[in-house]
């Protein structure tokens, strides 16, 4: 495995960030409009090995909603349980680490295997809610 991780910020990448995002989360399919829009107040990223597209990733910022840094990492299923998400999620938790001391995911409620990543990284479940009709759980890293 040779993970390459690029912040999206061409037309190229972001549209890969849209297609691994609407794969994962197809209750809320983004617009690359609303893509465009959120890569410029939050870190986007895109994985891949070799030329294969494997994940994507968002840091958002604290704000005064959420005092914490979010941090999301997406991985297709058919790459899931090949330490692609490990490695991604090491290098968005420094970036977040960066910008607030307390970090946040979340999980869309049926994704299993996102809620099972999450919880053995050491995140707790502490809020669920509903957008759109679809449950989400927001999780805390309990490392602090």
């Amino acid at each position: 495995m040779t993970l390459r991780i690029v912040q999206a910020v061409s037309e190229a990448d972001l549209l890969d960030w849209q297609h691994v995002h609407n794969e994962i989360i197809p209750t809320d399919p983004l617009s690359l409009e609303a893509i465009r829009e959120r890569a410029g107040r939050n870190r986007l990223t895109v994985a891949y090995d070799g030329d294969k597209l494997v994940g994507c990733s968002t840091v958002r910022p604290p704000s005064e909603e959420t005092p914490a840094a979010t941090v999301i990492v997406r991985v297709l299923a058919a790459y899931r349980r090949q330490g692609y998400g490990t490695e991604m999620y090491a290098g968005e938790l420094a970036a977040a680490r960066a910008l607030a001391e307390s970090v946040e995911t979340i999980v869309l409620e049926p994704n299993h295997d996102g809620l099972r990543f999450a919880l053995a990284l050491g995140f707790v479940e502490f809020e669920r809610y509903v957008h759109e009709g679809a449950t989400y759980i927001t999780l805390r890293l309990a490392d602090r």
